[in-house]
């Protein structure tokens, strides 16, 4: 039984890609995320997450060097049309840290995601994530990305 469910779980799933052709979408959700499902397009809720220049939820420090720590401000925006809360942050790595101005938020509503990363330890390229933990079903967890370049 278990492995008919399997199966059947791995043809649905194949049929959905090889069918999904996107397809025009209504002018109330252009510029929301959208997924293929059998053979449209459907769209999500928003959550905005960006940071506070108006970019996307990824941030690069650019050339750090090995010890500083750096911080940035991401701001996070429920584009919902019920309240929000922020049930939980967690990050990549213990040198990441992060914390919400606000863990509730109504429709339209914005709060600030703190992220501070410690460099020590590190050389070269890195990547750290912050996961933001929503009480939206359809979005549960939001991810940011912050990157450096750790230099002696």
């Amino acid at each position: 039984m278990r492995k008919a469910c399997v199966l059947f779980l791995l043809v649905f799933c194949i049929i959905n890609l090889l069918f999904a052709v996107p397809g025009p979408i209504a002018p109330w959700h252009k510029g929301m995320p959208s997924a293929p499902f059998l053979g449209g397009w459907v769209s999500l809720p928003c959550l905005r997450a960006e940071d506070n220049a108006g970019g996307t939820n990824e941030w690069d420090f650019g050339r750090v060097k090995a010890g500083a720590v750096v911080k940035h401000d991401f701001t996070f925006k429920n584009e919902t049309s019920g309240i929000l809360k922020i049930t939980g942050i967690n990050t990549s790595c213990g040198c990441t840290a992060s914390q919400a101005e606000k863990k509730s938020l109504a429709p339209g509503e914005s709060t600030v995601i703190n992220v501070a990363f410690n460099s020590k330890g590190y050389s070269g390229a890195v990547k750290q994530f912050v996961y933001v933990n929503t009480d939206n079903d359809r979005l549960p967890v939001i991810r940011f990305i912050v990157k450096a370049e750790v230099i002696k």
